[in-house]
């Protein structure tokens, strides 16, 4: 993660220097070296963290088929939803990836799913931290039930108290000291969250909630994709319908309609793209993550799509 973000300096960066450790960076991300210096025993690297697009782009690599991680004690992801097949292709290779949640606000982490449950809870961000309180509330402002959607609220120390000089920003943002997150979250009986997507990400289409993530997650299991992100369109008869961008996997290919097909057998009808298209690579942000609204702003109605 780059320095200029909390995830770069707050994990591992600081807690490391903090322990008497030795903090190993790279000037850029590539997929190739990184999991190079995660394998190499001279260095024996005990702790990263990425964001699942890092671990995807390592888990397609070729040299990730026979690679060993035998010094490595906590790889931790965030930043984004992280798909299954990912964490799966990782658990294959004997590391049990530390699916969290957290936030610039944050400072950043809120939650983390420890090695213990990774199976049990595959998917799940795990319990709050230390001091950090929770709690996911609809619309009205009433606390949701068990696996009932809602947005994510965050109380505690380790939460900022406000934007820089934007007092409007602030006063949106929390409620009776509460951070209201943007994010859309479930937690199971057992207290164990689930990031379902972020509210502005959500679309409705026939007038069902649609949130992407869910969709991505299909989408990323398909051997053929290397990476995939769903918006939400204007719609003449549905209000919104989805819109799949997909990126294959050098040398692979695949027809929308078997794209469609595959979707179909795992999603409800109103949860599937209304239409894909291909590209070379998704944008992204300074952190790697997908950056959505460049997306909204290339595929918008009459907009020159390239």
């Amino acid at each position: 993660m780059p320095l200029f973000h909390t995830g770069g300096l707050n994990l591992f960066a600081n807690p490391v220097f903090h322990a008497g450790g030795t903090v190993f960076l790279m000037r850029a991300f590539d997929s190739a070296v990184m999991l190079a210096v995660l394998r190499d025993p001279a260095l024996a690297i005990s702790h990263t963290f990425a964001v699942p697009s890092a671990y995807q782009m390592m888990a397609q690599h070729a040299a990730f088929a026979d690679a060993k991680f035998d010094h490595l004690k906590l790889a931790c992801v965030g930043g984004a939803a992280t798909p299954v097949a990912v964490l799966n292709a990782w658990r294959e290779r004997g590391v049990c990836l530390a699916n969290g949640y957290g936030m610039t606000e944050t400072s950043p982490a809120v939650t983390l799913l420890l090695a213990d449950d990774a199976v049990r809870k595959s998917g799940s961000v795990g319990y709050p931290l230390l001091h950090t309180e929770i709690k996911v509330v609809n619309r009205e402002g009433r606390e949701c039930g068990t696996d009932e959607p809602g947005e994510l609220w965050v109380r505690g120390p380790n939460v900022s108290p406000g934007y820089w000089r934007n007092v409007k920003a602030t006063q949106e943002a929390f409620c009776d000291g509460w951070l209201k997150t943007g994010d859309v979250v479930r937690r199971d009986r057992d207290g164990f969250c689930y990031i379902l997507d972020r509210a502005k990400d959500m679309y409705i289409s026939g007038g069902e909630n649609v949130y992407p993530a869910e969709v991505e997650n299909v989408l990323s299991s398909l051997p053929e994709v290397a990476e995939a992100a769903v918006i939400g369109l204007p719609d003449e008869r549905w209000g919104e319908s989805g819109l799949a961008v997909i990126a294959l996997r050098p040398g692979m290919r695949i027809e929308a309609s078997q794209v469609l097909a595959f979707c179909a057998e795992r999603l409800a009808h109103f949860k599937l793209p209304r239409e894909i298209v291909f590209t070379d690579a998704l944008p992204r942000t300074g952190t790697g993550k997908i950056h959505k609204p460049s997306l909204r702003e290339q595929y918008r109605p009459g907009a020159h799509k390239c």
